[in-house]
């Protein structure tokens, strides 16, 4: 049998081998993209964040107007929406400051703490309430993040602390997607909503610190959006094959990859305490996961 038609086959006959194919393959898109983020260099912050989310908008409105559906979604949903790209624009800054000034693993696994505060905010929004092993992996989480951070009063820290905030917006986004999503939000609106409000706030700072990049850094801002597009698009079609607490844990495939290309690609290397650090953190996430609490 040919390797094309055994791949379709493959995907054709369980959804939820496809589910974690689409979450691998997305995860390794948002690492390139982390990878682009590190080789624009010293590109201003705005200019940076506004091509991560220009190709999404673009998507947005494709899959939107495609569909039939409301640009401006649900007139009950709208200060949600708003709220949402507010928190996810904020996360995206905070995450792509953290990368561009520490090291590409130590920045995702801190951002990977989202899961967590995603759990809190449920909580807060969703009222849903906190168990024991929640409140203890949260907890254990966050202690564990100081292997990482390593605190030390010194503003050599800054990026770190970044990373561990852009958790926290992350995590506040995607609890207000959850809310979203039960109040009957369609999934092209809530990322238009993200995109447009990335694009605009992003647009006048761009504009302000504009630096001309070379050839090569355009080469690399155009990477940043594509690859940030395509994770975006392959995460969301995963979670149509398999339920979302199926495949959550292989997000932090994300982790792997992006461990992988620093080492090859920047010549990076993870600590032992960072290690340590990484490791307890996936540790406990699989441990709730089996306890069903994320």
């Amino acid at each position: 049998m040919k390797i094309d038609v055994f791949i379709i086959n493959f995907l054709m006959e369980n959804g939820y081998k496809k589910s974690i194919i689409l979450m691998a393959i997305s995860s390794l898109s948002f690492a390139l993209m982390s990878l682009m983020v590190r080789l624009a260099g010293d590109l201003p912050l705005f200019e940076k964040v506004l091509f991560r989310n220009l190709i999404s908008l673009i998507i947005a409105i494709v899959i939107i107007a495609k569909n039939g559906e409301s640009f401006w979604g649900q007139p009950k949903n709208r200060k949600f929406l708003i709220l949402r790209g507010i928190g996810g624009l904020v996360g995206v800054m905070l995450y792509f400051y953290c990368i561009s000034n520490m090291n590409l693993s130590d920045g995702t696994m801190l951002n990977k703490l989202s899961p967590f505060f995603v759990i809190l905010f449920a909580a807060l929004f969703l009222k849903e309430k906190l168990n024991r092993y929640q409140i203890i992996g949260i907890i254990v989480a966050f202690l564990a993040s100081m292997l990482i951070i390593k605190p030390q009063f010194d503003i050599v820290v800054l990026p770190a602390v970044f990373g561990l905030g852009s958790a926290v917006f992350a995590g506040f986004a995607y609890a207000i997607i959850r809310l979203l999503n039960i109040r009957g939000e369609a999934p092209g609106t809530i990322v238009f909503y993200f995109s447009l409000i990335s694009f605009v706030v992003t647009l006048p700072g761009a504009i302000a610190s504009f630096v001309m990049p070379t050839t090569i850094q355009w080469f690399y801002l155009l990477g940043i959006g594509v690859f940030a597009g395509i994770g975006q698009m392959l995460m969301t079609e995963s979670y149509r094959y398999s339920r979302a607490s199926d495949i959550a844990p292989y997000k932090y495939l994300h982790v792997l990859f992006t461990a992988l290309i620093g080492i090859f690609f920047l010549g990076e290397s993870m600590d032992p305490l960072s290690l340590l650090g990484s490791a307890i953190i996936v540790g406990v996430f699989i441990y709730l996961y089996k306890k069903r609490c994320v």
